[in-house]
């Protein structure tokens, strides 16, 4: 599995001045998403709602909105 492109705008792009410790999207070369994000694993696994769940090698993670919207124009639709 390797990174193949990044999804939305660069960290530098959506306001880091240092370009580091941002969230961001990648898609990967089997088709799947990876997210760098904040982890808030024992933050927000109470709040899940009755039909989600979570293995425990998953994670929860936070990007900001802007992140996310940003990237909408590179997610494929299909």
């Amino acid at each position: 599995m390797k990174i193949v492109r990044r999804v939305g705008a660069t960290p530098r792009e959506r306001g880091s001045a240092s370009g580091q410790s941002c969230p961001d999207i990648f898609e990967l070369s089997d088709g799947s998403f990876a997210v760098i994000g904040r982890e808030a694993t024992m933050e927000l696994d109470p709040e899940l709602p009755p039909d989600a769940a979570r293995a425990d090698y998953e994670r929860i993670v936070v990007i900001t909105r802007e992140t996310l919207l940003r990237a909408k124009k590179d997610i494929p639709d299909a």
